[in-house]
């Protein structure tokens, strides 16, 4: 049985990937109304909702094998502002760290750490922000490295995301290679290590994971036939949709049509230059697959599906449930009856599967492999 601390914590989707194999000892989001969504489907008894920069060591009990962090992207998305580690939301990696240097002080640094984030960390700011997390977990006394993981390897879900993992120095490392996995280790991940200071570079581990097996689910298979938080389109809602469509995109609703099976893609109203001219169209795609779930501001932001089964086309907007299932909740967990709130918490988490893919192969070898390097020669030796 391993524990962990889960910042950022939203609503606990990191806790649902650990599974049962761990208990958590605190949890923390700074939004209420994430919170409430938490203490339903995980209890009361763990998640303080309060700003980061309010809690003391004090606020945390025992000490923890595992800190996880899923911290806000807004400023570090390719798609965001440009702030960076400087911004107000992605900014708070800093008192995060900040409150792991007082738990090291107190003799209670946690054997690991795992960051969560967009992959435009490695790119931001030209590789400096991803190099000062990097110096960061060196200065805390960690050894670290870093795996890109897409959803779409478990999930119908485009969603590729950087996790960097981060051992204490005093401890033992298993599951490492000799160099970057093609699989894990993208070309940006390489040229953001290839850009650290030598320093930096002596504490980096190339961690390795197994290849999956081939996801077996598909986007129609997270697909409501009958939703009960939105509606399916009209015909003439439906037809503007397809007016909005450019030639590429109406033929692949022809081959969809001609597909002689239901087809289900996702669509996304985007604005697109047309002639020098700002117009809106709408974009889908056809490959099994959704587009990631993503929250920024604006309405456009939302995913819509458009089935096709021969000459019958129907669309609307993804359901909460759907949204739920694209990041691999089951369908016992409790959303929030507020549809933006649902969809917002959904596309702020971190895919399910992902997590415990990592928590097998990486998380808990290391932790165990860690407990049987502590004990004594003499128990070791008695060992059955």
């Amino acid at each position: 049985m391993f524990n962990f601390y889960e910042f950022f914590a939203g609503g606990g989707m990191a806790r649902a990937g650990l599974g049962t194999d761990w208990t958590c000892l605190f949890a923390n989001d700074f939004d209420p109304k994430k919170g409430v969504t938490y203490q339903r489907n995980w209890g009361k008894g763990t998640m303080l909702v309060d700003d980061l920069r309010n809690i003391a060591p004090s606020d945390l009990q025992g000490t923890a094998n595992l800190v996880w962090g899923s911290f806000p992207c807004q400023d570090l998305s390719v798609a965001g502002n440009g702030a960076g580690l400087k911004g107000n939301r992605s900014g708070t990696f800093w008192p995060f760290m900040a409150l792991l240097g007082e738990l090291k002080n107190e003799g209670r640094a946690p054997a690991m750490i795992a960051l969560e984030n967009v992959v435009g960390t490695l790119t931001s700011h030209q590789g400096t922000d991803f190099a000062a997390i990097c110096t960061a977990l060196k200065v805390l006394g960690y050894k670290f490295g870093a795996v890109v993981v897409d959803a779409a390897l478990f999930l119908p879900q485009s969603r590729a995301r950087l996790f960097v993992i981060a051992v204490r120095e005093d401890l033992a490392v298993t599951g490492a290679s000799d160099g970057p996995q093609k699989q894990w280790h993208t070309t940006a991940l390489k040229r953001a290590h290839a850009q650290l200071p030598k320093k930096l570079a002596k504490s980096w581990i190339w961690w390795d994971m197994p290849e999956p097996a081939k996801r077996q689910m598909r986007f129609a298979d997270v697909i409501e036939e009958r939703p009960n938080c939105v509606k399916w389109h009209t015909a003439t809602e439906t037809r503007a949709l397809l007016s909005m469509m450019s030639d590429v995109n109406l033929a692949k609703v022809e081959t969809a049509k001609a597909s002689g099976v239901r087809m289900v893609g996702g669509l996304y109203k985007r604005t697109r230059l047309h002639h020098g001219i700002k117009v809106q169209r709408a974009e889908v795609r056809f490959d099994d697959i959704a587009g990631c779930l993503r929250t920024p501001g604006g309405g456009s932001s939302r995913q819509l599906i458009l089935m096709v089964e021969g000459d019958k086309i129907r669309s609307r907007l993804l359901s909460a449930r759907e949204t739920a299932r694209l990041m691999g909740l089951p369908d016992s967990y409790v959303l929030p009856a507020v549809y933006n709130e649902a969809y917002h918490l959904t596309g702020d988490g971190v895919a399910v599967p992902v997590v415990s893919y990592i928590s097998k192969h990486i998380l808990e070898p290391n932790l165990v492999a860690q407990a049987e390097f502590a004990q004594p020669l003499s128990a070791s030796r008695n060992r059955p």
